[in-house]
């Protein structure tokens, strides 16, 4: 599992590797990035579906009870397709805008 921290945020990837192997491998890292914002970017899954995407959907709604934004990056699945406890956006550069966007409404308390 690669970690590329960036102030508040950390983006989570891995390259070649089966999805429930890649949620076993975050389930045993989480702890080292709870704290963070976190941005798990999907490009490597080229068969994705939302069925898929919600595999994450604890690791969404714990994450965001502890006022953290958990933003999952994929072209493959849409936003529509999926509840909204969890963030899909298509880019990472969407991610991080997410993110910020979410970060100025956890300060004002919206």
């Amino acid at each position: 599992m690669i970690f590329d921290k960036d102030g508040t945020t950390t983006l989570v990837f891995q390259e070649n590797i089966s999805l429930p192997k890649f949620l076993e491998n975050l389930q045993d890292s989480y702890s080292k990035i709870k704290n963070d914002n976190i941005i798990v970017n999907l490009f490597s899954f080229t068969k994705l579906t939302a069925g898929d995407v919600l595999e994450f959907l604890d690791f969404s709604n714990t994450h965001r009870k502890a006022k953290k934004s958990f933003v999952l990056v994929t072209d493959r699945v849409s936003f529509d397709e999926v509840p909204d406890e969890i963030c899909v956006v298509p880019t990472i550069q969407e991610a991080r805008d997410l993110i910020e966007m979410e970060e100025i409404e956890r300060d004002l308390d919206l």
